[in-house]
């Protein structure tokens, strides 16, 4: 069974999430290394974000939009129609 809120590492293939927190890290000129330690996760952990291939849970998420001063919906966008006819 898969995760719904990302307690486990795995894919956001299928799931209709994509990130762009490459793209606020870079606007602040932090390093991967950099954001990691701030978020008190590995630098991997932000790489398999980065990617789609890691969906961080809840509290992650809100740890990341305030690192940026941002809302969740700024940098997790979530893709309606991935879901259509399921």
């Amino acid at each position: 069974m898969r995760s719904v809120i990302g307690i486990f590492p795995e894919s956001t293939e299928g799931t209709g999430m994509n990130n762009k927190l490459k793209v606020y890290r870079a606007i602040q000129g932090l390093t991967q290394e950099e954001a990691a330690e701030k978020l008190g996760v590995s630098r991997q952990t932000v790489i398999a974000i980065e990617n789609d291939r890691y969906l961080p849970s809840l509290g992650l998420a809100f740890k990341i939009a305030r690192l940026f001063g941002v809302s969740v919906e700024d940098i997790f966008i979530y893709k309606e129609d991935a879901y259509e006819g399921t």
